[in-house]
């Protein structure tokens, strides 16, 4: 159970330590994305108002000269590039062109603009080169009686190359960067979380039987910090209430143990001294209930040392005598025969008084609930030492199996309380046995149950 829940763990951190990366690199790549974006958007419009700058100024020097060109002549191309050029009169004809357009027919088909900054239009029918995109602006020229107008068109092909080179640029480069970014959030996150990891896995140690511990501050006065102190304040209120609580049960029935002693002995006086039948009925049946009261008594004792002190001071301990002192103190408390046949040697690291105890419980459990007999079985195997005592009563229901050692449980088709079971005894079995660092189960005994303990073995 304790590697299930360590991998159970390890894979929380690791799940938790990749949501958070994976949430980081979507706003990385988003936040990239979107930059790409307005990035190639905001330079895409700089530099096509460039180019309608530079067609407007160039429209500007040419209609500065409109009146002194003459009709069929040639302008001259610009220097700084490719430029389309022609002057059309008022029916259409056009007057002059550059040198690229010569010949040809009016290629533009927007009227002038009359305000102080032209607006540029976009044509794609320029009968020059692949016939791509055209920025072009038209400014009005010429005198009132020969009005012209003058249209100048710069190619958009440089900016198109630059944009989608820049496009390519971005599509390979942000999957680098943000994978790059990724790998750091990730050593980042590992980083952050380590000091939460600490924090989780002390806190993991710590058993109700063991609130005395506190958890490591950080050195820092950040919302860790804080934390660790609030934990360590509650770690500090449950560990005062939890001893006050077992000091209350271990002074109770520590003080109830002398008063029901005495009342033991009253009845027993009264039950073998009694004049009337009546008389030793009635006090037979109050002894055998403080009886039973005093198991209980004695239970609720046991389980608060153990809860008080979970750990055991491990001693060699000869286990097979105790289970041959153990069965020969039941025999005295029932009729039932108990089949210790299959005991043999077996020595464990541990406190013999807490081992008597659970063997003495497995025995008087397997003796409430047998039929007919009970067998002890007890050996060595590969380090641990496995010791079964077995019924043939009713049995376990699989689902009751682990229900059965909490404590005061008892099954309603197994046990009451008239047959004297306080549902306490295999509480103080799991208990001691897990300080002894080991466990316990049940199996089928077909019929009955087998109430199995597994220690480790005393080592040579």
């Amino acid at each position: 159970m304790t590697g299930k829940r360590r991998r159970r763990s390890w894979w929380a951190r690791r799940s938790l330590r990749l949501r958070l990366t994976a949430a980081a690199a979507l706003v990385i790549a988003a936040g990239l994305a979107s930059a790409a974006v307005l990035l190639l958007v905001w330079l895409h419009a700089s530099l096509i108002r460039g180019l309608d700058t530079s067609a407007l100024q160039r429209a500007e020097v040419v209609a500065a000269d409109a009146d002194s060109v003459r009709t069929g002549a040639e302008i001259p191309a610009a220097d700084h590039g490719e430029v389309a050029v022609q002057i059309v009169d008022r029916t259409g004809a056009v007057v002059a062109s550059s040198g690229n357009l010569r010949g040809r027919p009016r290629v533009f088909s927007f009227s002038a603009s009359r305000s102080s900054t032209p607006r540029a239009h976009t044509v794609h029918d320029i009968p020059i080169g692949e016939n791509g995109a055209w920025r072009a602006v038209g400014v009005p020229a010429g005198s009132a009686r020969n009005p012209v107008t003058v249209y100048v068109a710069v190619p958009t092909e440089s900016v198109d190359h630059g944009l989608a080179r820049l496009t390519a640029g971005l599509a390979v480069g942000t999957p680098a960067v943000v994978t790059l970014l990724t790998a750091v959030v990730w050593q980042l996150t590992g980083r952050a979380l380590r000091p939460v990891e600490a924090m989780r896995a002390q806190t993991a140690e710590i058993t109700a039987s063991d609130l005395g511990r506190r958890l490591d501050v950080p050195p820092t006065t950040d919302a860790l910090a804080r934390l660790a102190l609030t934990l360590n304040d509650l770690l500090e209120r449950l560990d005062m209430s939890t001893r006050r609580q077992r000091r209350f049960i271990a002074d109770a029935a520590h003080e109830l143990r002398s008063p029901l002693s005495a009342l033991r002995t009253r009845l027993d006086v009264a039950a073998r001294h009694a004049r009337s039948p009546e008389t030793r009925v009635l006090a037979a049946s109050l002894l055998r209930d403080s009886e039973r009261l005093t198991r209980l008594v004695d239970d609720l004792l046991q389980l608060a040392r153990l809860d008080d002190r979970p750990r055991i001071r491990a001693r060699p301990v000869d286990l097979d005598d105790i289970v041959f002192t153990e069965v020969r103190e039941a025999r005295h408390r029932t009729q039932l025969p108990i089949d210790q046949h299959a005991v043999g040697a077996a020595r464990v690291p541990g406190d013999a008084d807490a081992l008597a105890r659970v063997v003495r419980n497995l025995l008087d459990n397997a003796v409430r609930h047998a039929r007919s007999r009970v067998t002890v079985s007890l050996h060595t195997e590969d380090g641990t030492v496995r010791l079964v005592v077995a019924d043939d009563g009713p049995g376990i229901p699989v689902a009751d199996r682990e229900r059965v050692f909490e404590r005061f449980t008892r099954l309603d088709d197994a046990r009451s309380q008239d047959n004297g079971g306080s549902g306490l005894g295999l509480a103080i079995v799991r208990d001691v046995v897990k300080a002894h660092h080991g466990r316990t189960l049940i199996e089928d005994n077909r019929p009955g149950a087998r109430l199995v303990v597994l220690l480790p073995a005393q080592e040579p």
